[in-house]
């Protein structure tokens, strides 16, 4: 019996350089690449995830974090169904501005049914000026998903796609159909392999 099919749309939102293009690249191609240029406005892939008896496609926007392209970020993130908003966990100033970011969704962004916060970069957590705790107080006060994820080493990658996944309301969608890529499991470990539309020159 075939899986239903279901596809939302998810926005990445965060500072420059706190690493979502990495995030993206290791989620939708299993890859991480230690010097990423900036993205320039957006860059789109998409990936799917297995829940119980749905295939979930994502349709991926990867925004990008500079400041002057901030007043685009509402084009990215209208009609989204969930939102990643990433911070470094090295960085303190990355950690308020994903506070704004998260303002702004729940202001704004009235589709968006789960936002998760990613606190980045665990792989290098001896630099750490954010610790657990602060994320996942602020994430629990205002009812995110929270995780410290690492691009580099993997580490809660597939992780949150998955819980955002299991979140999002699933009867509620009509089925698509999700085409080709690589399918996650509720383990969060690959069931499948291809490769997925989209191009990401970014961090």
């Amino acid at each position: 019996m075939q899986n239903r099919q279901v596809q939302f749309k998810l926005v990445l939102l965060g500072e420059s350089a706190v690493g979502k293009s990495s995030l993206v690249m290791r989620f939708v191609k299993g890859q991480f690449h230690e010097y990423q240029e900036s993205t320039v406005g957006a860059a789109f892939l998409t990936q799917t995830v297995v829940v119980e008896d749905t295939t979930v496609k994502f349709e991926i926007w990867d925004t990008a974090g500079q400041e002057r392209y901030h007043s685009l970020a509402p084009m990215y993130y209208r009609g989204a169904q969930a939102a990643i908003v990433v911070y470094d966990i090295t960085s303190q100033d990355s950690f308020h501005r994903a506070k704004n970011w998260i303002q702004e969704l729940t202001e704004k962004a009235t589709s968006v049914k789960v936002i998760a916060l990613a606190g980045n970069k665990l792989d290098l957590s001896a630099q750490r000026e954010v610790s657990i705790s602060d994320g996942s107080t602020y994430a629990q006060e205002n009812g995110l998903l929270f995780m410290e994820t690492s691009a580099k080493t993997s580490s809660n990658v597939n992780e949150i796609f998955l819980e955002i996944a299991k979140k999002l309301p699933r009867h509620e969608v009509s089925t698509q159909n999700t085409g080709s890529g690589q399918r996650l499991g509720q383990t969060g470990r690959p069931v499948g392999s291809g490769s997925n539309g989209g191009s990401c020159g970014c961090k």
